[in-house]
């Protein structure tokens, strides 16, 4: 089971957050605990590593001695770390953060810390298509980007229909339509054109 995903800078400032366990103590901790493991590792070592220390944090619902594990990957100046139990596959997950990474630049084209900021909803639809409730829904790169872009055609299709002032081409106001909306005739009557 897929115990956290978290994403975090180089000055270990996290950046999306999402645990499908139930927390024991703060997550800020958590993080901080998770970015003193992971930055000090050298760049020759693997990517995983065992974390007994984090089973504190964690409550997990069976206490059958599964081990907690850190999975991760440093891309320019993001760490995306998995925690994961002993019944996930290590290569899995670096595989699974691989298909996170390239669904985030299909939509942000070529994602930045920013694009994490400032998009955060985006950034946890994309990873709600992947994982749910700690498994593994869809690993298809092509099947979450299709996901995410009805999603967002139907979110800009419902803003177009619910705001009158919206420029959308679609519902009235449209560019086809005869109807005019209020931002067309305030533009009219300021600049003595008919908007396009």
């Amino acid at each position: 089971m897929i115990h956290a995903v978290l994403i975090f800078n180089t000055s270990g400032v996290a950046r999306l957050t999402k645990f499908y366990t139930p927390l024991r103590q703060s997550a800020e901790t958590l993080v901080q605990k998770i970015f003193a493991l992971v930055s000090s590792r050298s760049a020759t070592l693997c990517n995983f590593l065992d974390a007994p220390e984090l089973e504190s944090f964690l409550s997990q619902s069976s206490d059958d001695g599964d081990k907690l594990r850190v999975v991760y990957r440093n891309y320019a100046t993001l760490y995306f770390v998995f925690i994961v139990d002993s019944v996930e596959s290590e290569l899995g997950i670096l595989d699974l953060i691989q298909v996170f990474v390239e669904s985030l630049d299909r939509a942000f084209e070529n994602v930045c810390e920013l694009d994490l900021v400032f998009h955060f909803d985006e950034a946890h639809h994309i990873l709600s298509e992947i994982i749910q409730g700690g498994l593994v829904l869809e690993t298809n790169v092509e099947e979450i980007d299709s996901a995410v872009q009805e999603a967002a055609k139907a979110r800009k299709e419902s803003f177009a229909s619910a705001n009158p002032l919206s420029l959308g081409s679609s519902g009235v106001g449209g560019r086809g339509s005869g109807i005019q909306t209020p931002l067309g005739w305030l533009t009219t009557k300021l600049t003595g054109v008919s908007a396009r």
